[in-house]
């Protein structure tokens, strides 16, 4: 059988440009398309080598900034024939243009209650509709924050799906009522809830699967480890903005690296693990006991090797 394949981008204006008090111009710039390596680069990736994609956009930043912020961010991505659902970051709805990231709302959804979650999401919703974006079906809270309430939630506004679930960030603010492990898609408060996929980078720690967070040697190994024990689905993590340093004014070739190497993997396997959208997503093979991959000192201690030279050399501005 198939594993299918959710290769996930986070999109949203970061906050620490809006902190600092950048134009908005510039924050999108840093953000959304950050040294020639950001969303635009991605898209040509992937339709280079034939996958499919879903960018999980926030549009909370239109109550700051205004709709036509959003509409900038979603419409090269809808016209390059990609999948956008609905990510959200809910510290932008108590933001204040100009006033160096001083006004805000609570930055993690779990720390709403039900009601307010509902809210939050059906607003942030609307917003994205709004931007020109089909009705969403599929969420990831900012920072993986959500529990059962959120879950509860989406069901109750329609959301067939959720990708909040991250072991490696459990208990908080991963708070969903699934095991830490838990990596296969599940019916979950009424929802079907993909994990986001995760290796065991050492006896009893998990590390998640994000272009940032993995060599190419151990997303091979958990691409190769989920085909060969016939997993249900692998998630997969990246941002708009994670290919570049965090100040955005440079890129990270080590990131990048990894990206295209991806990439070509997943081309490479596109028979066995067809890259999937959300929004074709039915037949989901649900509740199965697919497991982590497992430790592997020699993988984790080059991984390593390579962070060092990305956090000292690739992350330093120009």
């Amino acid at each position: 059988m198939t594993t299918r394949v959710f290769l996930t981008v986070d999109t949203e204006l970061m906050w620490r440009h809006h902190a600092a008090g950048l134009p908005v111009a510039e924050q999108i710039a840093r953000s959304i398309e950050p040294a020639g390596v950001g969303v635009g680069y991605q898209l040509r990736m992937l339709a280079e080598h034939g996958l499919k994609a879903t960018f999980f956009v926030d549009p909370m930043p239109a109550r700051t900034y205004g709709l036509d912020v959003v509409k900038a961010i979603v419409a090269p991505i809808l016209a390059a024939g990609q999948e956008v659902q609905l990510h959200l970051h809910p510290n932008w709805a108590g933001a204040v243009a100009g006033d160096g990231g001083t006004a805000h709302a609570r930055f993690e959804l779990v720390d709403y209650t039900l009601a307010e979650q509902r809210d939050l999401i059906a607003e942030a919703a609307a917003l994205l509709v709004a931007a020109g974006v089909p009705q969403p079906v599929a969420f990831r809270s900012g920072s993986y924050a959500a529990n059962d309430d959120t879950l509860a939630a989406l069901a109750e506004l329609g959301f067939g799906y959720d990708s909040s679930h991250n072991g490696s960030e459990h208990p908080w603010p991963s708070a969903i009522t699934l095991p830490v492990r838990q990596i296969a898609p599940v019916r979950h408060r009424d929802v079907i809830e993909c994990p986001v996929t995760l290796i065991e980078d050492a006896p009893g720690k998990l590390r998640h699967f994000q272009i940032c967070a993995l060599s190419v040697a151990e997303m091979r190994a958990a691409l190769d480890h989920a085909a060969r024990e016939d997993h249900a689905a692998v998630t997969i993590v990246s941002h708009g903005f994670e290919l570049a340093a965090r100040t955005g004014t440079r890129a990270n070739r080590v990131h990048m690296r990894r990206f295209e190497a991806l990439c070509a993997m997943l081309a490479a396997r596109a028979e066995a693990m067809p890259t999937t959208w959300y929004a074709e997503a039915g037949g989901l093979r649900l509740g199965q006991g697919d497991a982590p991959l497992g430790p592997n000192v020699v993988r984790t201690r080059l991984r390593q090797a390579e962070q060092l030279w990305s956090n000292m050399v690739e992350e330093r501005a120009a």
